[in-house]
């Protein structure tokens, strides 16, 4: 059987074309591993360009149905960084800025509401039995003089202490002088006051108020009996109240003793009251997690009513001079806080902060940077997302295990 020179040629020619493109395809591989065959590389893991940040240890179809494709090592750039072309940066519309030390002046508002100032409280008891025979005082909320009459009383035992020391008052002999002494000391701590024990009349004793203020609680009425000890009424001054403002537990801290604020009213429009912290409640809401703070406001003129709202500021508290960055810039993946620091020609590193308080846009770094660092405050996501195609938060990693102790 005789050959077919078409045939020969034809089968020549496709050999020949199919040896250049081998040729030409191992030269561009050669090429892009500068100077290594593609048996030599080494693949760090393969992945799924669509989802760049999982990493698998061998080749095949990704979860999402994706063909999976190798990163070599000499692919990765030798330390935690990636690069990417200054114009491509500029086009991602990265922004950068340098992160500065300084103070974070802190300024805190809080809600409020007035209150009675409990310090100017006294309570009207009977330290004896009793019966109440006039009410001179009827209602609650009622204001009151010093030394005004409040109710008078039937006591007997009163009434019988009264009656001693007026009997040994005209006493001539040193010994009845000596009762006399003891009966007024007797009558001190039966409760009367000496505006009470010259108050009697039929019987009765007309019980005084020892301070000017308003009656909050009235616990008894006409002719009801009354046990020794038991509270009838109690008045509180109003020549200062307390306005108790809830500061969420993190900013508790930043307020304390001797705080300076300011107080604003809804009911006084245009008036700021200047007042200063008494004390930060140690107590915590349970349900909002709020803790209490509680400043003395002047209230000589009587403005202020207790169950007012009021707005608290306190003044802006100092503290250690820290490196600042923009919020914008952190990125927070749930496990670590992290930025973008810019290296300079086109060169990009993610390094792990530990973040403090916040305020007016700017955050506490911590620890990660020590001021001066230039760090992508926009664009920094998909920097981000290259350092973790490029292996570079692996490193990041890495070399945070190796710092710990």
């Amino acid at each position: 059987m005789t050959s077919n020179p078409i045939r020969f040629i034809g089968l020549a020619a496709i050999a020949a074309a199919l040896l250049a493109g081998g040729y030409w395809w191992g030269h561009a591989q050669q090429t892009s591993a500068k100077g290594s065959t593609p048996s030599e590389r080494k693949v760090m893991y393969w992945y799924d360009t669509m989802v760049p940040d999982q990493h698998f240890d061998h080749p095949g179809l990704s979860p999402m149905g994706m063909q999976m494709v190798p990163k070599y090592a000499d692919e990765a750039a030798t330390n935690a960084s990636v690069r990417i072309d200054p114009r491509t940066a500029q086009n991602l519309g990265v922004r950068t800025a340098v992160v500065e030390k300084r103070v974070l002046a802190l300024d805190v508002s809080a809600p409020a509401t007035v209150n009675w100032d409990l310090n100017e409280a006294s309570v009207v008891s009977a330290r004896v039995d009793a019966v109440i025979t006039h009410l001179h005082v009827r209602a609650p909320f009622t204001p009151v003089a010093a030394g005004a009459p409040l109710t008078d009383v039937l006591a007997p035992q009163w009434s019988e202490a009264i009656a001693e020391q007026a009997a040994l008052a005209h006493a001539q002999s040193d010994e009845a002088r000596s009762l006399h002494v003891a009966a007024g000391d007797r009558l001190r701590l039966l409760g009367l006051s000496d505006a009470d024990r010259h108050a009697m009349h039929a019987g009765a004793i007309t019980l005084h108020a020892l301070q000017a203020g308003v009656v909050t609680t009235l616990d008894v009425r006409e002719s009801q009996r009354v046990n020794a000890g038991q509270t009838l009424m109690t008045i509180n001054g109003t020549a200062k109240v307390w306005v108790e403002a809830t500061l969420p537990q993190a900013l508790a801290p930043s307020v304390r003793a001797g705080s300076r604020a300011t107080v604003t009213l809804d009911a006084l429009p245009g008036r700021t009251i200047n007042a200063s912290v008494e004390a930060v409640l140690p107590d915590v809401d349970a349900m909002t997690r709020t803790q209490r703070v509680r400043l003395v406001v002047d209230n000589r003129d009587g403005s202020l009513s207790p169950g007012m709202f009021a707005h608290v500021r306190f003044a802006s508290t100092a503290g250690e001079a820290l490196p600042l960055v923009p919020t914008e810039a952190l990125i927070t993946t749930g496990t670590q806080t992290r930025v973008i620091v810019d290296d300079g020609n086109g060169h990009f590193r993610p390094v792990v902060v530990g973040t403090g308080r916040s305020a007016d846009g700017y955050t506490q770094i911590l620890s990660g940077l020590n001021g001066g660092e230039r760090i992508v405050v926009s664009g920094q996501f998909l920097i981000d997302s290259e350092a973790s195609v490029s292996g570079a938060l692996e490193r990041l990693g890495s070399d945070a295990k190796e710092r710990a102790p």
